[in-house]
């Protein structure tokens, strides 16, 4: 039985005040991605299933998948490609239905193949992006990334011929995972929203990932609800929130401080998903019953929260984050009607640039720091257009060692803090620039 698209089961949840929890989860045995399906439907949260596909399957090796397959390997994620449709409708067969949608999570810069096979196992959706499924993930070619993404796209699309709404979530909030500014995060993956519109998805899902400051995180999602209010009118959208993605903490007590404060991130500025993370991250890939764990821990926590009663006024403010973020998108913007184009363009001037990103691509003039809060500034704006945006202090020299204590930041904080009370000590803090 086919229940409610990823887009409307968000909807409707949003609608009952409840926040949608997701794992990040991928096994190459389909009795074993089944079990961790229904592990997931399981769980007292309300969640949607992932299924996170393998290294060889992103780039797209299908002879080594296969062969992996073939010597009963274990891959890091499920080979969607490689497995033959039938195999993936029985692993489905029972799980996906009314009240569990699922997505495939790839990180794919050629994500063609991905698409039909997921469409061909009756699943509708899916996330990524020309920029940011390229630029951090490999060396190919921006160019080829934006036309692989716009047939991806306008394949996925095909669906809504068919009666279905097919859903993709842009990962433009989440380039390197870490040390790339708020405003950057948020400019990105609302043009990754425009980018998936203008090849025919209306429901779409704009990424932020959690950084290394809670103020400046509430301030970067309120700019991206506004943003998104102002771009996207005509779009089923929705905010999704991941738990830190850089280098996580490597005790459990810090582990789940840390998903705990992206809980209270997503539920106060009124987001409406949360992908989490569990205690194993630091060290291996999680099990089934940790991942349930962190689910349900993110479940409880944030119905502690409510969405934050001037969250109205919170939006419009007219924020620092949001004055560069309108300041990048609208550079992009007036490049042309063409968004993909517009994209290649950006980066090609350096209008776009990603800190610390070594892809040929990437201009690679930005730079940016942690001040002594552990707010995410910019230490040089390059060709960035920013000038009117940005309060002028001048370039600034990162060196090797401030980077690497930059890129450990939020493992040494949350190490060294215990657990005391629950996330709600977060709230009282202040939520300016």
């Amino acid at each position: 039985m086919r229940g409610a698209g990823f887009g409307e089961f968000v909807r409707r949840a949003r609608d009952a005040g409840e926040l949608v929890v997701q794992p990040r989860m991928g096994m190459s045995d389909p009795r074993r991605m089944r079990a961790g399906l229904l592990a997931t439907r399981a769980a007292a949260a309300t969640t949607v299933g992932t299924i996170t596909l393998d290294s060889y399957t992103r780039v797209g090796d299908w002879e080594s998948a296969e062969l992996a397959l073939l010597e009963d390997g274990s891959l890091n994620g499920y080979p969607i490609v490689s497995h033959d449709i039938a195999t993936t409708r029985r692993m489905l067969a029972g799980v996906q239905g009314d009240g569990f949608p699922i997505q495939v999570r790839h990180g794919s810069a050629t994500p063609s193949h991905i698409v039909c096979a997921l469409m061909a196992a009756g699943l509708d959706a899916s996330e990524g992006g020309p920029v940011s499924y390229c630029l951090p993930y490999g060396r190919v070619p921006l160019s080829e990334s934006i036309h692989n993404w716009a047939q991806s796209c306008e394949l996925l699309a095909r669906l809504r011929s068919v009666g279905r709404d097919p859903h993709l979530e842009t990962f433009g909030g989440c380039m390197l995972g870490q040390l790339c500014p708020p405003s950057q995060l948020v400019a990105i993956s609302v043009l990754e929203a425009m980018f998936f519109h203008q090849h025919g998805l209306r429901s779409i899902s704009v990424s932020y990932a959690q950084q290394t400051n809670p103020a400046q995180d509430f301030e970067a999602v309120y700019a991206l609800r506004r943003l998104c209010g102002e771009l996207l009118a005509d779009v089923d959208w929705h905010v999704v929130i991941y738990a830190y993605m850089g280098v996580y903490p490597a005790s459990p007590e810090g582990a789940q401080r840390l998903l705990g404060e992206a809980a209270l991130l997503a539920a106060t500025t009124g987001s409406e998903r949360l992908i989490v993370k569990t205690v194993a991250e630091s060290v291996r890939i999680p099990t089934i019953e940790e991942n349930v764990s962190a689910l349900e821990y993110a479940a409880v926590t944030a119905a502690q929260f409510l969405p934050d009663p001037d969250i109205d006024a919170l939006v419009k403010a007219d924020s620092q984050i949001y004055a560069e973020a309108a300041s990048l998108v609208g550079a992009v913007l007036n490049m042309g009607t063409d968004i993909g184009q517009a994209l290649q363009l950006a980066f090609r001037r350096g209008y776009l640039d990603i800190p610390y990103c070594l892809h040929p691509d990437n201009t690679g003039r930005a730079r940016s720091y942690l001040d002594t809060a552990g707010r995410l500034c910019w230490a040089d704006t390059g060709k960035l257009p920013l000038v009117d945006a940005v309060v002028a202090r001048g370039a600034r020299t990162v060196t090797s060692s401030e980077l690497l204590e930059s890129l450990s930041y939020v493992r040494r904080k949350f190490d060294s803090q215990p657990i005391v009370g629950s996330p709600a000590e977060v709230a009282l803090e202040p939520r300016g620039a």
